[in-house]
């Protein structure tokens, strides 16, 4: 399997350098030069495997001959093994013919860890074989850093630096990062929004000098082409346990850097049955105005009560509009370039492609908690808030009452006590056994200015041979 840039001037490469790699040479992201394709018949006999064999036949042929299969399901059973359900994703019905995929059972309660607790394994394995050191680089806008700190934490070759919003991350998310003990952990809370953090990385990656050459960057957010692969695998997932392939699923998807919901429209291009991808956002909402009106334009990012979607700057977008563009780098490069500047639009029958799949919501703080309160008293099921985002998108735009739909639930209520009390509820959810004296931790993170060089400089001082 090799992997091409969505700008087209980057090498091709095999799996194991895209692992390390994250951002291709020419600032764009890697993606599959062709994707596995799953007969029917071949998903059908999948029906009653557990989640790591699953994971293992759509994920393997990504690895291919980079990781043996042996070592390979060995890595999947301990990724999964540390999920807290049997069914590592399980099911909650909340009406006729609609689903939550409960997707924040492992170690951090959101759905980051399906990738990022696997993503630690790969980095320890690649690197042990290549006697190698690097230094991870990773913004986040609540869950990704938390994940990566728990997946990552025990790599022997690995430094690890987290940026995040200072300020602008819930209370539980910031702790679940910023009280994990280590030396190879380091947490630094930026003067700015998410967007300003996932800038810096990039433009870290795009120039690695201030490492002077002893080491490099190595991504865990979504850029890396591990993440997105480890997501595809819950869609299938869940189709089987309602009756896939044999018959059609559509799905909700609280997102903001469009990676969970790219992953969903690659398993339907590797032959799973998908009728309908929900962009389900908040007030942040650049990704509903193109799908619904086409028009690509940055706005001023807001806070909300759904932090992890405060994002303006969708990363993961350029990788579908590669695909809607014909694959054609030059075309994507030239359409992100003048995106930066302004407004743009791709060509109408581009975009009606993207609709015959995609539909898009966007939802506010009132009616995500509305959304909140309405579930709990109908079910006695409390949603986090990006998932009652999933839930109500949902339902404004679901299609086709015959298809069962599918929110991808996100994160873990426990981690948004704000919210919850927000909606107007008494009831206080409940950190896991294993979080509950989080709040007695020690905490340990360092305030920085919004300066990319500055943030370079903490980090060239810090990892560990430097």
């Amino acid at each position: 399997m090799r992997y091409i840039s969505t700008r087209g001037e980057a090498p091709a490469l095999g799996f194991e350098d895209v692992l390390l790699t994250g951002l291709a040479s020419d600032g764009g992201l890697y993606v599959p030069e062709s994707l596995p394709h799953f007969s029917l018949e071949e998903i059908r006999s999948w029906r009653g495997l557990s989640y790591s064999e699953l994971a293992f036949n759509v994920m393997h042929p990504f690895v291919d001959d980079a990781i043996p299969a042996d070592d390979f399901r060995k890595m999947l059973d301990e990724t999964y093994a540390g999920f807290t359900h049997q069914a590592v994703a399980p099911l909650v019905q909340l009406d006729t013919n609609e689903w939550v995929l409960e997707l924040f059972r492992g170690p951090t309660l959101a759905f980051k860890d399906f990738a990022l607790q696997l993503l630690g394994r790969l980095l320890d394995y690649v690197l042990e074989k290549r006697n190698q050191h690097v230094v991870i680089m990773g913004a986040t806008s609540g869950d990704t850093g938390s994940a990566a700190i728990e997946g990552c934490r025990r790599c022997e070759h690995v430094d690890i630096f987290i940026l995040h919003p200072h300020q602008r991350v819930s209370e539980v998310q910031r702790r679940q990062m910023t009280t994990v003990q280590g030396d190879n952990i380091h947490n630094i809370a930026v003067k700015g929004n998410f967007d300003d953090c996932q800038r810096m990385v990039k433009e870290s990656f795009g120039d690695q000098s201030f490492l002077g050459g002893k080491t490099q960057l190595a991504a865990v957010n979504s850029i890396n082409w591990a993440r997105i692969m480890a997501q595809i695998v819950y869609y299938f997932q869940a189709s089987l346990a309602l009756g896939g392939p044999d018959r059609s699923m559509a799905f909700s998807v609280p997102t903001g850097n469009f990676g969970d919901i790219f992953a969903g429209y690659l398993a339907k291009k590797m032959g799973l049955p998908i009728s309908q991808l929900v962009i389900a956002t908040n007030r942040n909402d650049i990704l509903h105005r193109f799908m619904s009106g086409n028009k690509y334009e940055q706005h001023k990012l807001e806070h909300t009560l759904s932090p992890s979607m405060d994002i303006m700057v969708s990363s993961n977008f350029e990788r579908l509009l590669f695909d809607l563009h014909g694959r054609d780098g030059a075309a994507v490069k030239e359409l992100l370039e003048n995106a930066a500047k302004g407004p743009v639009s791709i060509e109408d029958y581009r975009w009606r492609h993207a609709r015959k799949l995609f539909d898009s919501d966007a939802v506010d703080d009132k009616t995500t908690c509305d959304t909140i309160r309405e579930i709990y008293e109908r079910n006695e099921y409390l949603l986090d808030p990006h998932t009652a985002i999933g839930v109500r998108a949902a339902r404004t735009c679901r299609r086709d009452p015959a298809v069962p739909m599918i929110t991808l639930g996100t994160a873990h209520p426990a981690k948004f006590p704000d919210a919850i009390a927000e909606s107007g509820l008494s009831v206080k959810p409940e950190l896991p056994a294993h979080m509950a004296d989080l709040f007695e931790r020690e905490e340990r993170y360092t305030v920085l200015d919004n300066d990319v060089a500055g943030v370079q400089a903490f980090i060239a001082q810090h990892w560990k041979n430097a």
